[in-house]
């Protein structure tokens, strides 16, 4: 390979330049910007073309088109993880980045900033056609979708999760209440969505409230086991308003749960969740579990005891995007 006079080699191989010699806004962007910005950044620090700088992804056997790179510095497109850490992995050595520095840019815990905070969107969360079933669903209600947050004007400060599980191990209900703070002028509903248990009959499901809200409009997945409900508050908040409100999803034509998990799209400062069991059927392991993705492994798994009066807790603060949880094994 012949090497490129703009990139500085060590025994032929790129040479990785600790962060405190990078620009300043290079490193900032590193350490708490978005990919996009620092993939720009890191490309124009360098002073390579796309086509240079795709010519030695080439070279390393690290194939990616040169519009896909213009997309990712433009961020109209993100990597998708994990397909395409391979290839961030070999732009982190051909800008001569620290390792990793790049790669903890992506991923549905940092991916996106909004009011400051890191959010998500449904296909970061979601695998496959679950993602398109609740886009489909919240868009029926005007609601957000993968692109689009109609919460986002409501911090959630506290979520406290109640689910119930009957003799037959199945889950009979949740009961919600949430601590919220406008970030303006003028929201006046929260939009939710609910998937059922394997076997669960949607249309049966029922939804009531208990304070700070009435139910609204509710989509149902037909033949499937979502719904997506908006719940209406009875004034528009003012902006730094806090807003408590409750309400209950009641559920049991599902089949023997394996366990619960709330998905955030945005960070929320304190999840409680408390799993009640029948004292005739009580689990043989409760594990409390943090997930990027409904499909990947836990980044976090730690089991939990469940007391005499079959209740166990798990509570996450600062819950990033991702699915906050607590996985049941029966015996």
């Amino acid at each position: 390979m012949t090497p490129d006079p703009q990139i500085q080699t060590v025994n032929g191989r790129p040479r990785r330049l600790p962060a405190e010699t990078l620009p300043k806004e290079l490193a900032e962007a590193l350490r708490s910007g978005e990919f996009h910005q620092a993939l720009r950044l890191a490309i124009a620090h360098r002073g390579l073309s796309l086509a240079r700088l795709r010519a030695h992804l080439d070279r390393r056997g690290v194939h990616v088109g040169q519009s896909t790179l213009s997309y990712w510095q433009r961020g109209l497109r993100q990597p998708e993880v994990p397909k395409a850490l391979p290839v961030v992995r070999a732009l982190e050595s051909v800008l001569q980045l620290p390792g990793d520095s790049l790669v903890v840019l992506i991923g549905p815990r940092t991916s996106r900033v909004r009011n400051g905070q890191p959010t998500a969107s449904f296909s970061d969360l979601r695998s496959g056609e679950m993602a398109s079933i609740v886009d489909q669903l919240l868009s029926e209600l005007g609601a957000y979708t993968s692109s689009n947050n109609s919460n986002a004007d409501l911090e959630l400060l506290s979520v406290h999760d109640t689910v119930t599980f009957d003799a037959d191990r199945r889950e009979r209900g949740v009961q919600t209440r949430l601590v919220t703070r406008a970030r303006r002028h003028g929201p006046d509903r929260y939009i939710t969505v609910y998937n059922g248990d394997e076997g669960c009959r949607i249309e049966n499901v029922e939804l009531t409230t208990a304070e700070g809200c009435r139910v609204g409009r509710i989509r149902r997945h037909p033949g499937g086991d979502t719904l997506a409900v908006e719940f209406l508050f009875d004034r528009k908040l003012a902006e730094g308003d806090i807003h408590v409100f409750c309400f209950e999803v009641r559920d049991d034509s599902g089949s023997a749960s394996p366990g619960y998990y709330r998905m955030f799209r945005v960070q929320c400062a304190s999840y409680l969740l408390q799993l009640r069991f029948n004292r005739r059927a009580l689990p043989a392991r409760c594990t409390r579990q943090f997930r990027t993705r409904d499909d990947a492994a836990p980044v976090e798994s730690d089991e939990l005891p469940c007391d005499m009066g079959g209740v166990t807790s798990a509570y996450f603060r600062d819950a990033a995007p991702g699915l906050a949880g607590v996985a049941v094994e029966w015996s």
